[in-house]
């Protein structure tokens, strides 16, 4: 499974819908994020992950790796 980060989650799921793209649950909410799943047209489970983490955004400046 790849995991997306992404800002602005609840819109990017209803564009998503909008799309026809199958939405596999309901987004959750961690202390350290939001996350839900969507399929790719080829049927891969994809993670979609708004984090609300602001020390983890500040230090790799909005990257996930360095």
């Amino acid at each position: 499974m790849i995991n997306f980060r992404v800002t602005h989650i609840e819109d990017l799921i209803e564009e998503l819908k909008a799309g026809s793209v199958e939405v596999v649950d309901k987004i959750e909410s961690f202390e350290y994020g939001k996350f839900v799943h969507v399929m790719d047209p080829e049927g891969h489970k994809l993670e979609l992950w708004e984090p609300i983490d602001q020390l983890f955004t500040d230090e790799y400046k909005g990257k996930t790796t360095h």
